[in-house]
């Protein structure tokens, strides 16, 4: 609190404020605090509005009214979440991924009920978030999807389109299935047959008109 005189500096910049006598000056006003940074001649507070992810820092308030005595504090700013997205990665086991934007002190946690079953987050500020889940299709309602920082959180759930296969209807498809193949392999075979039957009659036909022709000629002779 400064109510005549004293400074607001800030980590490595200095002095970003001074009041003198009741009035406020700017000594390294820097654009980003540009029409956000105030002093209350009543309060004596300084407010910083609008706050963004790079206001964050060391703060140092010097007063200098009656000697000279500082407060410093550590300002840490968060980006409100956005809300984390499941999308189903494999309809057939039911195998989803949420994801959700990072940032800041971010983690992004899948629950089951109130047991917390898998947690990830990263350092790198500039990437998407995603964990994978196999879910259990007949519990699908308890599952949920959290992201979470220090100011918000936000959840998601499961898609209702994520609804794991009947296992009996998988085997009646491979009893269609092997009773497809079987019926091809007869039809095969009897194709066969009947092609072998024609080549087989079709030669008998041929060795007969043949003998014919030999009769005859040897009866022409006598």
């Amino acid at each position: 609190m400064v109510l005549k005189s004293g400074n607001l500096l800030y980590g490595d910049l200095g002095n970003i404020a001074h009041v003198y006598l009741g009035q406020q000056t700017y000594t390294n006003l820097e654009k980003r605090f540009k029409n956000r940074l105030h002093w209350n001649n009543v309060t004596g507070f300084f407010t910083l509005t609008d706050l963004q992810i790079d206001n964050s820092g060391v703060y140092t308030v010097e007063n200098t009214d009656e000697g000279k005595t500082t407060h410093t504090f550590q300002l840490t700013v968060y980006y409100v979440l956005s809300k984390p997205q499941v999308t189903v990665h494999d309809n057939i086991s039911c195998s989803v991924v949420c994801s959700v934007e990072n940032g800041r002190d971010v983690t992004l946690s899948w629950y089951k009920g109130g047991e917390i079953l898998n947690q990830t987050s990263s350092p790198d500020h500039n990437i998407t978030l995603s964990l994978p889940l196999k879910v259990d299709e007949q519990n699908r309602d308890s599952y949920r999807c959290e992201a979470a920082n220090p100011v918000s959180k936000e959840t998601a759930v499961v898609p209702q389109s994520c609804i794991e296969s009947d296992p009996s209807t998988v085997k009646d498809g491979d009893e269609r299935t092997q009773g497809c193949l079987i019926i091809a392999v007869i039809c095969v075979l009897v194709a066969s047959g009947l092609v072998g039957l024609a080549i087989y009659l079709k030669r008998r036909n041929g060795h007969s008109h043949a003998g014919g022709a030999n009769r005859y000629t040897r009866t022409g002779v006598t």
